[in-house]
């Protein structure tokens, strides 16, 4: 029989663990008491047909993706990317259509291109000589006249609203380990140029200048410097404070010392030109670790069976991702850039959304995943570097691994995250953020801020149930 007369006594201070819902750790924290909370949420968003791919993807076929992972992961991790050649994009990009211009993103009809990447095609079109003004070149891009291909089609990644034509100077990076080879323009520098939406005579201008001068200059200097190690100059940069998406000055800055010795034997005509392009460019290492990430995800995407994303790509219009071992693209609407900061008189209204194929950065450890150890990129949230912190651990989420090359110094040096699993996206309803740019809308002015995007998630649902498809296949 019970003791009646007991009495329980209750405890001086309580600790407690919220689980869910932060509202109530708010009220608990708020009576000056200790609380935990526990981020946890419904797996999938509570979605059926998804909480069901994901348990056929984690049962009993999960170990063979587990071992397909680790190899896609490994091989991004491990490859060594070397710029190898810069040469007009006709000659080095194997069967370039004539007429044709490459440009960011998913493919896409003219009439679905928004304003920034529109500027751009008329302004390459001139540069091509396919056109005498923009208004021809509207006419022309219009009626078909000049073809519109993704640049992915052709290995090959732009930044921001770019788009190339055949004559246009693109850098050539092998992954020798994989065989295989990518391609990305040379970066066109901030100001008044076509990538960032522009199509005045000045970023004109800057085209024919990288055709005629930057790109046979800057193959004078790669033949006499040899192959350049893209990674390992991408990994001294994310020690001292880049991020190499948003934020490459360091990086720049080590490539133009290391090349120093070979710009400075470079002829007369042109030299001074090009020191001016090179000393006011602080993105110029940009396009170039974006052939590294490409070349580098190339070879991971011969791995079949794997749920790790390869490929992240938006044209201001759509957003396309691939997985691992699969040629299918899947798509969602491009975002805004949420997390933004802005130049005076500018703001979410006049933004133009999400694009550029520099997304692939983020996928191997770069980017947003190195936010961590970038002042620069903490600058633009509004927790700082709370927020940069966060976003690097929100990517370690979704990822498989941590890299063994970019390592952050305020984190202990651990390793960046790498090996996006499109199943921790789904389960976690968490996608990638993507340091960027931001263009205007529609005025043309181009750039009026930088921030991150958030990855939509509908496009990763897509590849979920497709690869649920592939596995039940064998």
């Amino acid at each position: 029989m019970a003791d009646s007369t007991r009495v329980t006594a209750l405890p001086d201070e309580v600790s407690v663990v919220n689980v869910g819902l932060s509202l109530f750790a708010d009220a608990v924290r708020a009576q000056a008491t200790s609380v935990e909370p526990v981020d946890w949420r419904i797996p999938a968003d509570g979605r059926p047909d998804l909480i069901d791919a994901l348990e056929q993807l984690d049962g009993p076929r999960a170990a063979d993706i587990d071992r397909a992972n680790a190899e896609a992961v490994r091989r991004l991790d491990q490859s060594v990317p070397l710029l190898v050649d810069v040469g007009p994009a006709a000659t080095l990009i194997p069967s370039l259509p004539d007429r044709t211009l490459l440009h960011c993103g998913p493919g896409i009809e003219w009439a679905e291109v928004c304003d920034p990447l529109r500027r751009s095609m008329r302004a390459a079109s001139v540069a091509e000589g396919w056109a005498q003004s923009v208004e021809e070149a509207d006419r022309i891009l219009a009626d078909g006249t000049v073809k519109l291909q993704p640049a992915y089609r052709y290995d090959t990644v732009m930044p921001m609203a770019s788009a190339i034509g055949p004559s246009a100077p693109v850098f050539a990076v092998d992954n020798r380990d994989g065989g295989t080879r990518a391609f990305a323009p040379i970066n066109q520098g901030p100001g008044e140029t076509a990538w960032f939406g522009r199509e005045t005579p000045a970023a004109i201008a800057r085209l024919e200048l990288l055709r005629d001068v930057g790109g046979p200059m800057l193959r004078q200097v790669l033949d006499s410097s040899g192959p350049i190690d893209v990674f390992a100059l991408a990994a001294q940069g994310v020690q001292i404070g880049d991020d190499v998406h948003m934020r490459t000055q360091g990086t720049t800055n080590l490539m133009i010392r290391n090349l120093l010795p070979q710009l400075m034997a470079l002829p007369d005509a042109g030299r001074a030109p090009m020191a001016q392009y090179l000393s006011a460019n602080h993105l110029f290492f940009l396009n170039l670790a974006m052939a590294g990430a490409k070349a580098t995800a190339m070879w991971a995407e011969q791995v079949e069976g794997s749920s790790i994303v390869t490929m992240m790509c938006r044209n201001g219009t759509s957003y396309g991702i691939r997985l691992a071992g699969s040629d299918e693209v899947f798509i969602d609407a491009a975002p805004a850039v949420e997390e933004a900061m802005y130049y005076p008189d500018y703001g979410p209204e006049t933004s133009a959304p999400d694009i550029g194929d520099s997304a692939i950065l983020e996928l191997v450890g770069l980017g947003g995943a190195a936010a961590a150890g970038s002042p620069a990129v903490a600058g633009f949230l509004p927790g700082g570097m709370a927020d940069a912190v966060g976003m690097t651990e929100r990517m370690a989420s979704i990822c498989v691994a941590e890299s063994t090359r970019f390592k952050i110094p305020t984190r202990n040096y651990r390793g960046t995250p790498v090996g996006v699993d499109v199943r921790r996206v789904v389960e976690l309803d968490t996608t990638p953020k993507v340091t960027t740019g931001i263009l205007h809308a529609s005025s043309g002015v181009g750039q009026i801020g930088a921030g991150v995007a958030t990855a939509p998630i509908e496009c990763f649902r897509d590849a979920v149930r497709s690869l649920v498809s592939d596995v039940a296949g064998g």
